[in-house]
């Protein structure tokens, strides 16, 4: 294999990049991290003296010219996913963009038009966890049985006015931000996509964004995924898989911790209280870092990505058929266009 790196920049100082996903992707044995941009050049010095990264950029558009990037990292708000993601395409950049990675299916049909000679990729790193794959993997071992249920709740607890989860314009709310999550958790799960779905949601009456949704999603052939997401509850996270002879539960699902083991609960019922289920324990794993070194060997052509534009434009059509369903109050169909 190839000692060459995939040069990266970052979009922006967003807190989940200064947190997570930069230190994740300096882990990558393919990656370095050569320079990251701001409106701001304080600020993105600030950040690049902290995470020691060499250059700092004043602007987005100094990032994308920079020759000696080879992938970008697109933190940033919502509704800057799919035009700075052009934006680095047409400079010659491979990207791994945040989820959601639009605002709607319509505008993320827009990628079909980038060069796709170049990487784009949708940063749900879930499914780069060993955790993730694990489970699938009894799933489709048939020891659960006929898997007909995944159910999912996922919630954290954030009213600040300030922030952009609770922006409405710029694509706040529960759905887009966390609600994803269980979207992609059905689809990985059953292999599939859902062929309608039906959502109830409260939403904050000063912000306009959904704070408390529930879905129920339908795949056909008697299976459901059941979900419901909050910006406004207690945080909590679960994830269950569930069939006729057995269930798995992914003990952390969503934030799953980098520098811990994790766990499985595989429970074929022999106790209501779940005292009898079998615990896999997983070895440590950074999800962000796996999903890094996958994004990185591919830009290198030493590897392949099961996951591309179609699969991000497919679970939009997914998260807009939830918020017509909140419209129309009844079943949306989930059609292709």
């Amino acid at each position: 294999m190839s000692n060459r790196k995939i040069r990266w920049g970052v979009l922006s100082t967003a807190n989940i990049g200064l947190t997570k996903v930069i230190p994740a992707i300096m882990k990558s044995p393919h990656s370095e991290v050569v320079a990251i941009a701001s409106r701001s050049e304080a600020a993105a010095r600030a950040a690049a003296d902290r995470l020691g990264i060499a250059r700092a950029h004043g602007s987005y558009e100094a990032l994308l010219a920079d020759p000696d990037v080879d992938a970008i990292y697109n933190p940033l708000p919502n509704h800057l996913h799919v035009p700075m993601t052009l934006a680095a395409n047409a400079a010659g950049k491979h990207v791994l963009c945040e989820k959601p990675i639009a605002l709607t299916e319509a505008e993320a049909a827009q990628l079909r038009g980038a060069d796709q000679r170049l990487l784009i990729h949708e940063g749900f790193m879930v499914r780069f966890h060993r955790q993730w794959q694990r489970a699938h993997e009894i799933a489709a071992s048939g020891e659960l049985g006929e898997v007909r249920l995944v159910r999912a709740l996922f919630s954290y607890f954030n009213d600040d006015p300030g922030n952009v989860r609770n922006r409405a314009d710029i694509g706040g709310g529960g759905i887009l931000d966390i609600g994803c999550y269980p979207v992609t958790a059905g689809r990985f799960f059953f292999d599939c996509e859902p062929r309608r779905v039906v959502s109830l949601m409260e939403r904050d009456p000063g912000f306009g964004t959904d704070r408390l949704a529930s879905v129920i999603a339908d795949f056909g052939a008697g299976r459901q995924l059941a979900f419901t997401v909050s910006t406004q509850l207690v945080p909590t996270q679960s994830l269950e898989i569930v069939g006729t002879r057995g269930r798995v539960e992914i003990v952390i699902p969503f934030n799953a911790p980098a520098d811990g083991a994790t766990a499985l609960l595989v429970d074929q019922g022999a106790s209501l209280d779940g005292s009898l289920a079998r615990r896999e324990i997983l070895p440590r794993s950074d999800q962000y870092a796996d999903m890094a070194e996958a994004f990185a060997l591919a830009a290198l052509g030493q590897g392949k990505l099961r996951w591309g534009v179609e699969d991000a434009i497919r679970s939009m059509r997914v998260l807009d058929a939830i918020a017509e369903s909140e419209k129309r109050g009844g079943w949306i169909a989930v059609a292709e266009k």
